[in-house]
């Protein structure tokens, strides 16, 4: 495995830290982290089983699979049943206040380590577990500057590989194989129930306003109804946007990046929406700094939107979200969601994806995303690439 992509014993333990402090905060005695996503933020691998937390000390791996895992941390367990004499051989109480993943395990799961450890009262780990993972450590904001280069580059190769004729779904698969080439790790990690998503997702002309049930920026209807959403099977048409939003996973920590392309020409009307996205962007790197209101940077981009005429085209037309960005890390779909009812402030070392999108009916969707590191004196952009309309397939 590429040493670059193992997380220092350092930054670990700045994570672990920042966890225990936030669990002590809400009355944790103690939690079990089982999910693979958080499991691979405290331990920078993944394995079957899960991770006792003291709210003070040190955690222990109680590991199911795979074998071979060393160190004293390492317990191999064949059920969660073994934890409570495992702990008490140690000396370690068991905790009256126990937190779980209970956004993210069954229920099943949750009985179970309820029954297993006999706590007074239990809490929601997932919730603490992503305002933890809202600011990112020094080892992380690496690896987004490596998935983010690499992700720009891809950009860069759409021109060459659209050809007139092809459906949207063709020149996703073409893109996904340039994206593999070039070190995607090919799955992308999203949070909360239904959120399936492709490598990428391109829209053009009349897939863009296709509404879907799954909670995305924009929809799109896909090829098949056990996935309603992204490319479809439609030709792209000449005089047609091309939006291509896809995540950078090029290491554990994604990117988030939108560019649109067109077949010819486009109306003015696009053109227009289009500098509008970005001109929010250039305003929010003038403007955003730490301690900022999330809600806020979604009011000033609203307020930009209705001033320009296209408020009933924003993040959507015949379907609109009511977000303007978001969180990135091992998930897609981090805190903290830009929207005007969010509570959350901007905090240095966040990493923020900002997607001020317009769908023109017939004409498809326009609007750049880009992915921003929060820090002391402003903003940096990571994904760095062209941002105006690119043109296609007209040579």
């Amino acid at each position: 495995m590429n040493p670059k992509f193992i997380p220092p014993q350092d930054d670990l333990k700045i994570r672990l830290m920042r966890v225990q402090q936030i669990m002590k905060e809400a009355g944790g005695d103690a939690a079990l982290v089982s999910t693979d996503v958080n499991i691979y933020y405290l331990t920078g691998i993944v394995f079957s089983g899960c991770i006792f937390i003291p709210a003070e000390g040190e955690p222990l791996w109680f590991v199911q699979r795979p074998s071979g895992l060393m160190g004293e941390h390492v317990i191999y367990i064949r059920k969660p049943e073994d934890i409570p004499a495992i702990l008490k051989e140690r000396n370690i109480s068991l905790p009256e206040t126990l937190f779980l993943e209970t956004d993210q395990i069954t229920h099943n799961e949750f009985l179970r380590f309820e029954a297993a450890l006999h706590p007074a009262g239990t809490g929601n780990m997932t919730t603490l577990l992503r305002k933890a993972r809202m600011v990112k450590t020094p080892w992380e904001i690496e690896q987004f500057r490596i998935s983010s280069k690499i992700h720009a580059e891809i950009f860069n190769a759409i021109p060459f590989l659209f050809r007139r004729g092809m459906t949207e779904i063709e020149l996703q698969v073409d893109m996904e194989y340039v994206m593999r080439k070039l070190g995607s790790i090919g799955y992308f990690r999203t949070f909360g129930a239904n959120m399936k998503v492709f490598m990428a997702s391109i829209l053009s002309g009349k897939n863009a306003d296709a509404p879907s049930p799954i909670d995305f920026a924009l929809g799109g209807k896909g090829i098949h109804p056990i996935l309603p959403i992204g490319a479809s099977e439609d030709v792209i048409a000449e005089g047609s946007a091309i939006m291509i939003d896809f995540a950078g996973n090029f290491t554990a920590y994604q990117s988030d990046m939108t560019r649109v392309f067109s077949f010819g020409k486009l109306p003015e009307i696009a053109y227009r929406a289009h500098q509008v996205s970005i001109d929010i962007h250039n305003r929010f790197m003038e403007e955003a700094k730490s301690g900022m209101a999330c809600s806020d940077i979604y009011n000033r981009a609203f307020d930009a939107v209705e001033q320009s005429g296209f408020a009933a085209n924003f993040m959507g037309f015949s379907q609109q979200a009511k977000f303007v960005g978001h969180g990135v890390g091992l998930e897609i779909n981090e805190l903290p969601v830009l929207m005007s009812r969010s509570n959350d402030l901007l905090q240095t070392g966040m990493v923020i994806a900002l997607e001020p999108k317009f769908v023109l009916p017939d004409i498809g969707a326009v609007g750049i995303e880009n992915t921003y590191l929060i820090t002391d004196s402003g903003v940096e952009k990571l994904t760095v690439g062209e941002e105006e309309i690119v043109e296609v397939g007209m040579k």
